[in-house]
């Protein structure tokens, strides 16, 4: 015969939260991004969950949790350039540290992607949050954005509870 399962007492209770972020315009400076920042709402995509919230680039989180952050990037590099990426952490809601950084460069003017992520222990939304940067991108290097598809982005999944 076949039981009902009561949901509720599993612990847990899976993912319970996903975002989607985008860079929205390209950036040919070094810089934490501040601006052309938008959640992910084109062509059916979409979220799961009570979003992320961000003001001039830091990203607060919605409640307490381990999260899996991700950073992909696109860039556009002129001659041999080293695009590149880092996220980075705030325990105490005012100094900044990276947490991961990748680069990408190849000696030669072409389109490349760089990649990093990291888990967060997010014990505290006053204090903890994210940004992310870019740098090393010399004169005619661009981190690329657009606002009908992700070039630049960021994904956030809250993974399970606090550690």
């Amino acid at each position: 015969t076949l039981k009902r399962i009561d949901y509720s007492l599993i612990k847990g209770g899976g993912i319970t939260m996903a975002d989607n972020w985008r860079l929205t315009g390209d950036l040919a400076s070094d810089s934490v991004l501040t601006t052309n920042l938008e959640q992910v709402d084109s062509n059916g995509q979409g979220n799961l969950g009570t979003s992320m919230s961000q003001s001039s680039g830091i990203f607060t989180f919605p409640s307490t949790g381990t999260y899996f952050i991700d950073y992909s990037a696109m860039f556009s590099v002129n001659g041999s350039d080293n695009c590149l990426i880092s996220i980075e952490a705030t325990t105490n809601n005012s100094s900044f540290a990276e947490v991961c950084r990748s680069f990408y460069g190849v000696g030669q003017s072409q389109l490349g992607s760089a990649h990093c992520n990291t888990l967060l222990n997010v014990s505290n939304t006053t204090n903890v949050k994210v940004r992310f940067s870019t740098g090393s991108l010399d004169s005619g290097s661009v981190l690329m954005g657009e606002t009908s598809k992700t070039e630049t982005g960021f994904v956030f999944i809250r993974l399970g509870d606090s550690t």
